[in-house]
């Protein structure tokens, strides 16, 4: 066979083009995917907002009038407490704070299970004394006592203050007080509050929408 006689290779067919069929499939396929992905991460996402981030929280009662009302729909900071928590640093609440914590276990049996809402009255290391109808707070800034109550970043419901408490709080512990104090069952009646069973700060008030506020 001579050399110009060799059978000569036929020329590549270039690709067959996608039909608009298959690359309809193909997106339909990606967005459903897509799709599955986040209905599958939004309950964790929403999960992890609210145990570590914010949390809501619905007032039950009248202890915090008139700041807060029965039914009031809150948002809670838990941010500083959560970051205390990561960095092993001691959490320190500011007085005049409002705090969400966990119930303690002479609160009709709940044990934990049951979260409240009051304002930080002493804090860690300080004596507060309720005497007369008055709260006065000890501290080392403070030796002669002072009256957390006439500070002008909140108001009372009733200028006096039931109760007869003396009482030296540890470098853990706070001493919490609801605003409507003729209707608070507070640390008056058991004991100042471990740190570690603050959730967070009151940071919003977003329902009822008359009623908006920022804390």
């Amino acid at each position: 066979m001579l050399p110009e006689d060799k059978p000569v290779a036929s020329p590549a067919l270039p690709p067959k083009a996608k039909s608009w069929r298959d690359k309809w499939r193909q997106k339909d396929w990606r967005s459903m995917s897509s799709t599955i992905g986040l209905l599958l991460l939004a309950p964790l996402i929403a999960w992890l907002i609210s145990a570590f981030a914010l949390q809501s929280y619905q007032v039950d009662g009248q202890s915090m009038e008139t700041t807060l009302s029965n039914g009031d729909r809150l948002i809670v900071d838990k941010v500083p407490r959560t970051w205390s928590r990561i960095t092993n640093h001691a959490y320190i609440p500011q007085r005049g704070d409002i705090m969400i914590f966990n119930a303690p276990v002479t609160i009709g049996g709940f044990g934990g299970q049951k979260q409240l809402i009051k304002r930080v009255i002493g804090l860690p290391g300080e004596r507060v004394v309720i005497k007369r109808g008055a709260v006065t707070v000890y501290n080392q800034a403070s030796p002669k006592g002072f009256n957390p109550d006439r500070s002008d970043s909140y108001q009372i419901t009733s200028s006096r203050t039931t109760g007869d408490v003396d009482i030296k709080l540890d470098n853990d512990e706070v001493f919490m007080l609801g605003d409507n104090r003729a209707n608070s069952e507070d640390s008056r009646f058991f004991g100042p509050v471990p740190v570690k069973d603050i959730v967070g700060k009151l940071a919003l008030r977003i329902l009822p929408l008359s009623k908006v506020d920022k804390f």
